[in-house]
């Protein structure tokens, strides 16, 4: 479950905020998480609760801002949602795509007090 080790690493970027601005805790945080960034939501609700137990984020709010994945025809330029990374172009068939978004998986913001 590497689902945990992301809120670990979540749990210290934090601290460092939290620290170098001579606050106490985080009150809320935003995360960015793209649907083909590979997390499992129930698996990381599950470490969250285990991970910040007393850590700066115990009592944050925690916000989840989901993207969606969008891919770009590398043969006729066409943009377009995709469920899979493996998914065809819908406008030529063409199966090599660029993923232009939904990989992502990063704090976007923290209210510290």
């Amino acid at each position: 479950m590497h689902e945990l080790s992301i809120v670990m690493s979540i749990v210290e970027t934090a601290e460092e905020k939290v620290k170098e601005n001579h606050a106490h805790s985080v009150e809320e945080i935003d995360l960015v998480i793209g649907d083909l960034a590979g997390i499992d939501s129930e698996a990381l609700d599950f470490a969250w609760d285990s991970a910040v137990k007393n850590t700066v984020l115990q009592k944050a709010k925690r916000n989840i801002i989901h993207v969606p994945a969008k891919a770009k025809c590398l043969e006729c330029d066409c943009e377009f949602e995709i469920k899979d990374q493996f998914d065809a172009c819908p406008l030529c068939g063409e199966p090599l795509l660029q993923i232009i978004q939904g990989k992502e998986l990063q704090i976007k913001s923290m209210i510290i007090n």
